[in-house]
């Protein structure tokens, strides 16, 4: 009886995470079997997913199931992120249209030869990130950047636009006050100081690995000629943005000022007001497909939760620990797959911290290596998952497909296996002895 229990408990789990399984069939397979990332659009393959997370949630009627989705879709995070892609389609295309784009690009290739324009961009989205503590907001800040200096010194936008992507989840992992070091270090009981100590360890030689191979990708780019002067006043709502965002104002607050910046200088050189908001409005309609693909993504993934999806992760995972390695790698994976069912690498820490601790305690793991674990995984994941926030931010304001960005994701892998480095080696060494604190004797 205990048997056919257990065997029906686990087919109805792997039922609730199957619409992950379908997207991933839909859009990742597909698109490999096809050699081309362009070819199926994403937002199709969430609707598949949608669908089929519709049909076999059986815990509700289909008008039950419908608001279930709805509800997840229509979720306060959700719909300020939506807030967030209509303000930055709106600058974006409003900076370019008035010539801040073109002039921020020709200063910097103007400072800096093109051998070095790549490691600048990585350290530059790794600085802001850092202090800032969004990915986000570091995306809208480099992203248009990065695609105009990759047409400019000739080379593929992707490859650009990953770079500046890899260096956002550098500070989304480590800095101070990302809500991801506040909810792991919050959920495993240690200082925040203590953690980004521990998780430096594993984070700054990935990104000093990264920087090394930028430097030399970028010693063979050709050197640029004849580029034009570059108008300082054009380049002030980009200079705007960037440094209230590093002040750490809300990101919304940001844009408005760099749309308000933009709008002022426009009428200075002589844009007329109505070009102006035609361009904003170009820009609001091309994150179309990016509301599209958030509102599908997270209804889906809401369903997956509802129907018991993330529980049996949490069950199946947690039965197979063997010793301090095997529990530091449950936690890694369990935080990792949580992830790939939320898209929100946030979510997926406060979901599995409860848990993360009681392993972290019956193994003896430090509470510091378990929070730089839990950090470390989620946005690992949350970088490579083409359905996340920050990459399909990224590509819709680069006007490219989230997968094509998977090949040039260097980042992210190196700093993959710098934590399962740390997983078999056990560094930091010093936290092999757990300290007998409070936070982790609970």
């Amino acid at each position: 009886m205990n048997n056919y229990k257990e065997s029906n408990a686990a087919l109805r789990g792997l039922l609730a995470l199957s619409p992950v399984a379908v997207f991933l069939i839909s859009y990742v397979v597909v698109s490999l079997l096809l050699g081309d990332f362009y070819k199926m659009p994403v937002s199709v393959a969430l609707l598949a997913g949608s669908v089929w997370a519709v049909l076999i949630y059986r815990d509700a009627e289909l008008p039950g199931r419908i608001e279930t989705f709805s509800r997840a879709a229509g979720h306060v995070n959700i719909l300020y992120m939506v807030w967030i892609f209509i303000l930055a389609g709106a600058f974006a295309s409003l900076a370019k249209s008035i010539g801040s784009v073109e002039a921020t690009v020709n200063l910097a290739l103007g400072i800096f030869p093109p051998s070095l324009v790549l490691p600048t961009l990585f350290f530059a989205a790794c600085f802001i990130s850092l202090s800032i503590g969004t990915s986000v907001g570091t995306v809208v800040a480099l992203t248009p950047l990065a695609v105009e200096i990759s047409e400019a010194v000739g080379a593929e936008a992707p490859f650009y636009v990953a770079v500046v992507l890899g260096g956002a989840f550098f500070g989304d992992n480590l800095s101070f006050i990302s809500d991801t070091t506040i909810a792991a270090t919050r959920s495993q009981g240690c200082s925040m100081a203590d953690k980004f100590k521990a998780n430096s360890w594993i984070v700054i030689p990935a990104a000093i690995v990264t920087l090394a191979i930028y430097a030399f990708i970028g010693a063979g780019h050709p050197a640029t000629t004849d580029m034009p002067e570059a108008d300082a006043w054009l380049i002030l709502p980009y200079i705007l943005v960037i440094i209230t965002a590093i002040l750490g104002w809300n990101v919304t607050v940001v844009l408005c000022l760099g749309i308000a910046s933009a709008l002022i200088e426009g009428m200075i050189y002589g844009y007329p007001l109505i070009d102006m908001a035609g361009s904003m409005g170009s820009g609001i309609d091309s994150m179309g497909e990016l509301i599209i693909v958030t509102l599908l993504a997270a209804g889906m993934l809401g369903i997956i939760k509802a129907a018991g999806g993330i529980d049996f992760l949490l069950r199946l995972l947690t039965k197979r620990i063997h010793g301090r390695r095997g529990a530091q790698a449950v936690i890694a994976v369990l935080v990792g797959l949580v992830n790939l069912c939320t898209a929100n690498n946030t979510v997926a820490i406060i979901t599995v911290g409860s848990i993360s601790r009681s392993i972290a305690g019956r193994f003896g793991i430090d509470a510091r290596k378990s929070a730089s674990i839990l950090d470390t995984a989620s946005c690992i994941v949350q970088a490579l998952i083409p359905y996340g926030a920050q990459t399909l931010l990224a590509t819709s304001l680069a006007a490219i497909s989230p997968g094509s960005l998977l090949p040039y994701q260097y980042y992210p892998a190196i700093l993959t296996v710098s934590l399962v480095l740390s997983i078999i080696f056990l560094y930091p060494r010093r936290l092999n002895q757990p300290k007998s604190s409070e936070a982790t004797s609970r």
